[in-house]
């Protein structure tokens, strides 16, 4: 896999093979682009929780704000502002921005995002700092960083949050473990 430079992510961006809607022509880096934090964000439902089960939903408090502070030590999940979609012979990751992070908040995305992805891109947010952090919608957030597979895959993503818009909480009780556990059971 190769780290795609700027160049090659406007001629896919001209192309329409690869999508960032909305786009800024300034937010392509070097080797990565910036994506801009949305203005939905979700934080777990903490004191209706004894503990967080992999196998049930997890209630969320969501909310819609042009603005957010984090307090210290706490964790909510955001979005992107924009919608992505990766042709099946891209995937990608994304990183938070040094600058930001160098403040204490960790941002974070679980995993890579697959070829054939589309949707806006749900971001972890964590403040290890001491002090609340205000973040404001709009602000370039984390950036995504493209990689050009070998060969067009066989499977594209297909999985329990394509497609999504917004924040999306945790669909972890979809996995295929644990439906296949709950229908054997019944």
């Amino acid at each position: 896999m190769a780290v795609l430079s700027d160049k090659s992510m406007r001629e896919l961006l001209e192309s329409r093979i690869l999508i960032i809607d909305p786009f800024d022509n300034e937010s392509v880096q070097a080797a990565s682009i910036d994506l801009r934090l949305g203005n939905h964000f979700l934080a777990l439902e903490q004191n209706t929780l004894e503990v967080i089960r992999l196998d049930e939903p997890v209630h969320y408090r969501e909310f819609h704000s042009e603005s957010i502070t984090i307090p210290p030590h706490s964790f909510i999940l955001a979005t992107t502002l924009e919608y992505v979609a990766l042709p099946d012979t891209v995937t990608g990751a994304v990183e938070g921005r040094s600058s930001i992070g160098r403040l204490g908040l960790f941002i974070q995305n679980a995993g890579w995002i697959d070829p054939g992805f589309r949707g806006t891109i749900t971001l972890e947010l964590y403040n290890a700092n001491s002090l609340p952090i205000k973040l404001d919608a709009r602000r370039r957030i984390c950036q995504l960083v493209l990689y050009q597979m070998d060969n067009k895959v066989d499977r594209p993503y297909a999985g329990k949050y394509l497609e999504q818009r917004g924040t999306t909480g945790s669909r972890v009780f979809q996995d295929r473990e644990i439906t296949d556990t709950q229908s054997r059971s019944t």
